[in-house]
């Protein structure tokens, strides 16, 4: 007989908050396995020790932030609000049934007055990294790095135009002094001393959000955004770097500096790295062999000529006449090596002048073909011949399973496809804290005890 149930919703009684909660709750892993206290001691500058109103215990405040970055919580107000009903972030929190719960303004004031920059965010991420470590989940042997974007908080309809000037790549003392002994290799004077300065171009900038990257890529979406550069160990897909840059900064600027950081951060001996074909340019190519480390890189097609009009590949390097031999047979030899560090090759123009491929060749009204070639083309080359090795195809194929599925679920999961906050560093903080989050989900899910399978 169908009867309608009591209501017994002010009925006593006896539970403990540990029994509400399931035992195999996402939270119960983490909290078995991960190690926070290093949160107050890391945080403890920030405060005054015999001063002022009590503060919010900082290791609470990060646990309840990774409980929004667990679990796609974007607002911190509604964070809040599902922090008063859910018994399992309570318990996380080491909060009781009759506790109160912070006001979300606490978070953001928090923000505004105590952690105005990464560095927080940048030990805490770096803590999390080093417990992984420890636990064997990371061995830095391999390492796989890409960027994807983040839509700024910014309408992209309301912008100034103004002359920016592009990044400055990490290796730009390293190429002054490679184009200055090439030069003196083929006899040429030094360059006049000239601080090399960036190229600037009229770029439009963001009203709400000047920080911010208007972004023009092939297949992405216009607008601003920002880019979170991201390395992910090869072993079990642990996030060992991320660094967020306006979406005008392009990948291979900042590639070899966040490299080295992490092997002087984590001790990492790093035999090989697999990127994206954004990475394969001679920069990063002679900065990986100068490291002993064996790149793998997408391939990257070359900017085609204007129809009709003949390819470089045409033209053959021979580097014991040093010079670029034509279909036609001419060689043409060496000119000089510019400010930017590439070689000019150039052609007679007598003989080109009678040459039937003319017309196909150049455009040139004194009939002459340039071909350049970078001083750090050899390393280039070497470094592209190792996507060609079966171990080369290997480790290029884990990219999809290793940083492409972790941005995969940084959006998917954890509300990565948007910057939560304006301004440089607060989307910093929040790649940081992401990644951390990230991090201690795969160690808890690592270390969980697998059930047993099989027949009782």
């Amino acid at each position: 007989m169908l009867k309608r149930p009591a209501p017994e919703q002010t009925a006593l009684e006896i539970v403990t908050l540990d029994q509400l909660v399931p035992a195999d709750h996402l939270l119960r892993k983490i909290d078995l396995v991960i190690d926070f206290s290093f949160i107050h001691d890391l945080t403890a500058p920030l405060y005054c020790a015999d001063n002022g109103r009590p503060p919010l215990d900082p290791t609470l405040m990060f646990k309840a932030l990774f409980i929004g970055y667990l679990f796609g919580v974007r607002s911190e107000r509604q964070l809040v609000r599902e922090i008063e009903v859910n018994v399992a972030y309570r318990w996380f929190l080491r909060l009781k049934l009759t506790d109160k719960v912070f006001d979300a303004s606490t978070l953001s004031q928090n923000r505004r007055r105590r952690y105005q920059d990464e560095t927080i965010a940048q030990g805490i991420f770096d803590r999390i990294v080093e417990q992984a470590i420890r636990h064997g989940l990371v061995d830095g042997t391999v390492l796989y790095t890409d960027s994807t974007h983040l839509k700024a908080s910014a309408n992209k309809n309301r912008f100034d135009l103004a002359v920016v000037a592009k990044s400055r790549a990490d290796y730009w003392e390293a190429l002054d002094a490679a184009i200055e002994e090439d030069r003196a290799q083929h006899g040429k004077k030094p360059l006049k001393d000239k601080e090399r300065q960036p190229v600037e171009k009229e770029t439009k900038v963001s009203r709400t959000d000047p920080d911010s990257g208007y972004m023009v890529r092939d297949g992405k979406p216009k607008g601003f955004f920002y880019l979170d550069h991201r390395t992910v160990d090869a072993a079990h897909a642990i996030i060992t770097d991320t660094h967020a840059t306006p979406a005008n900064v392009h990948d291979s600027i900042v590639y070899l500096s966040r490299l080295d950081r992490q092997v002087e951060r984590f001790g990492f001996d790093v035999a090989a790295v697999g990127l994206d074909a954004g990475y394969a340019t001679p920069g990063i190519a002679k900065g990986l062999e100068e490291r002993r480390i064996r790149g793998v890189t997408g391939y990257r097609n070359p900017t085609p000529p204007r129809p009709g009009m003949m390819r470089k590949s045409a033209f053959i390097y021979e580097p014991e006449l040093e010079g670029y031999r034509c279909p036609e047979g001419q060689v043409l030899a060496y000119a000089t090596t510019d400010r930017t560090g590439y070689r000019h090759y150039k052609s007679d123009p007598a003989i080109c002048r009678n040459c039937p491929l003319l017309a196909s060749c150049t455009t040139n009204a004194n009939a002459t073909r340039l071909i350049t070639r970078h001083v750090w083309q050899d390393a280039r080359e070497r470094n592209d011949a190792n996507r060609l090795t079966q171990w080369g195809k290997a480790i290029y194929r884990r990219r999809k399973e290793t940083v492409e599925r972790s941005f995969a679920d940084a959006k998917q999961l954890h509300g990565h496809r948007y910057a939560r906050f304006r301004s440089h560093v607060r989307v910093a903080c929040q790649c940081l804290l992401t990644a951390a989050a990230q991090n201690i989900k795969k160690i808890a899910l690592c270390l969980w005890p697998k059930p047993k399978s099989g027949l009782a």
